[in-house]
C-alpha cells in the first residue's frame, strides 16, 4: 500500500499565454477627476514608450510575430468614484485618441479577490522571508507582523543590564548588497478588522504582476479569466477582476510584463520587487511555463523579478 497527497495528485492548469503584457497605465481619482483631457494627455506621454516596447518584444521573438496585449488599470479599492460604466467609456476614448488600444480593464480590488478567491491571501501564503545571513529568525513572521524586509532590521533600542554599557546601535543590512545596502521594509496590509485586512499598495500591485506573469493558481486552477461583458454594471462590486474590451486580443497573461507608470510609483515597484523576490511559486507551475518558453525558443529568466520591465514617466 502505498500514500501520496492529493495536491500531488492534482494537475496544474495552463493558462493561455502572451509573449509580454503591457500595462499602459494605473488610474487614480485625482487622474479621472481631470477629465478626459488628462487621459488625453496621459496616453499621449507613454505612446512612444508603449510602442518600444512592442517593438522591443518584436526583436526578441523568433518568429518576429510576438503575442502583445494592453491592459488598464483602476483603482477602485482605496477609493470608489463614478461608473464602470463613464470612467471606461472616457479612458477608451482617450486612449483611442492617441492610437492607443486597451486590450483588458482591472480592478485593483480585484487583486484582493476575483472570482471569490482571495488572491491577496493566496499569495501571502506564498511568501517565504528571506532570512539575513547570520540570524537566528527569532523576528515574527511576516504573516503576522504584516511587514517583509530584504534584509537585517536595525536592533531595537530595550532597557539594558543596570551597571551596563547602552547597546550600540546598529544599521539595517541589505541581505546581498551591492558594496552599499539599499534597505526596504514594506508594508503588507495596515489594518485587520473581523478577519479582514486593508491591503497596501505595493502588495496588491505584486499580485497584479503575478497575475499578469500567469503564475496564480487555487487548487490547481487559473484565477484571473478574463470576462467579456455585454453591458456595463452601475456597481464595481458587480464588475469581474479583469474584463475583455478586444475581442480579437492576445491573452491577458504573458511571460514578461511591462509597466509604463508615473515617477510617483517609483518607490511603489521598488516594494513590489522586493515582494516578488519572495514569493514561492509552485514548482510544477514554474516548470511548465519554463517548459512551453523553451518550445517557444523563448529565453525566459529563472527569477520572477527579472520578468518585469518598466518606464517611469513624469506626471
Amino acid at each position: 500500500m502505498t500514500f501520496e497527497e492529493t495536491a500531488a495528485r492534482r494537475s496544474v492548469e495552463s493558462v493561455p499565454l502572451s509573449h509580454l503584457s503591457v500595462e499602459l497605465g494605473h488610474l487614480y481619482i485625482e487622474e479621472f477627476a481631470g477629465g478626459i483631457d488628462q487621459l488625453r494627455r496621459h496616453f499621449a506621454r507613454i505612446a512612444p514608450w508603449a510602442a518600444a516596447a512592442r517593438a522591443a518584444c518584436a526583436d526578441r521573438t523568433p518568429s518576429n510575430r510576438p503575442r502583445i496585449s494592453t491592459c488598464f488599470l483602476i483603482d477602485d479599492y482605496f477609493t470608489r468614484f463614478s461608473t464602470p460604466r463613464v470612467v471606461m467609456e472616457q479612458v477608451r476614448e482617450a486612449a483611442q485618441d492617441t492610437g492607443l488600444v486597451i486590450d483588458y480593464f482591472a480592478r485593483e480590488a480585484g487583486c484582493a479577490q476575483a472570482d471569490d478567491i482571495p488572491l491577496a491571501e493566496l499569495v501571502l501564503t506564498q511568501l517565504v522571508s528571506d532570512p539575513a545571513p547570520e540570524t537566528t529568525g527569532d523576528r515574527p513572521p511576516t504573516s503576522e507582523t504584516g511587514w517583509l524586509c530584504n534584509g537585517e532590521r536595525s536592533p531595537a533600542s530595550g532597557p539594558g543590564q543596570a551597571m551596563s554599557a547602552g547597546r550600540a546601535w546598529q544599521p539595517p543590512v541589505q541581505n546581498a548588497a551591492n558594496r552599499h545596502s539599499i534597505f526596504m521594509d514594506v508594508e503588507l496590509w495596515d489594518y485587520e478588522d473581523n478577519g479582514q485586512r486593508r491591503w497596501s499598495c505595493p502588495f496588491l500591485a505584486a499580485v497584479w504582476q503575478l497575475m499578469r506573469l500567469g503564475l496564480l493558481r487555487h487548487e490547481g486552477e487559473g484565477v484571473t479569466n478574463p470576462y467579456q461583458l455585454d453591458d456595463w454594471p452601475d456597481d464595481w462590486d458587480e464588475m469581474p477582476a479583469v474584463v475583455k474590451l478586444n475581442p480579437h486580443a492576445a491573452p491577458f497573461s504573458a511571460y514578461r510584463t511591462f509597466s509604463v507608470l508615473g515617477s510617483r510609483f517609483l518607490p511603489v515597484e521598488h516594494a513590489v520587487r522586493t515582494i516578488l523576490s519572495q514569493v514561492s511559486i509552485s514548482p510544477a507551475v514554474l516548470d511548465q511555463i519554463q517548459t512551453r518558453s523553451r518550445n517557444e525558443h523563448i529565453d525566459l529568466a529563472k527569477d520572477l523579478v527579472e520578468r518585469v520591465e518598466y518606464v517611469f514617466v513624469g506626471d
